[in-house]
């Protein structure tokens, strides 16, 4: 089973069991969190899409850390005219752990 959940301005494609990297999350590490805006649930013959939202759905989830990820660097040149401009940047995520994809008529 399978869900689309909705979080930052993104959709991530979760499943029980295994973590997934989203936008920075205003909680600590080790904290429970549930994600409420559940646009899809994939669960074969029972699955259900949101108008926009599943209702009654929701996605718990535990913080496993905050990190950065890999740097990129930004470049920019004009040619001919001297103008270089190099900048690094690492953008924030948070990794958790999906426990349990909960939704009305679940056996």
């Amino acid at each position: 089973m399978l869900a689309i959940v909705e979080t930052g301005g993104k959709q991530y494609q979760v499943e029980e069991g295994r973590f997934v990297d989203v936008d920075l999350l205003n909680a600590s590490a080790e904290d429970s969190f549930v994600f409420d805006k559940v646009v899809m649930i994939v669960n074969g013959e029972n699955s259900k899409v949101g108008q926009p939202y599943v209702d009654g759905a929701s996605i718990k989830a535990k913080i496993m850390k905050h990190d950065k990820d890999k740097k990129i660097i930004v470049y920019k040149q004009r040619c001919k005219k001297g103008y270089r401009r190099k900048q690094g940047h690492r953008q924030q995520f948070t990794r958790v752990m999906i426990e349990s994809i909960e939704f009305p008529g679940k056996e």
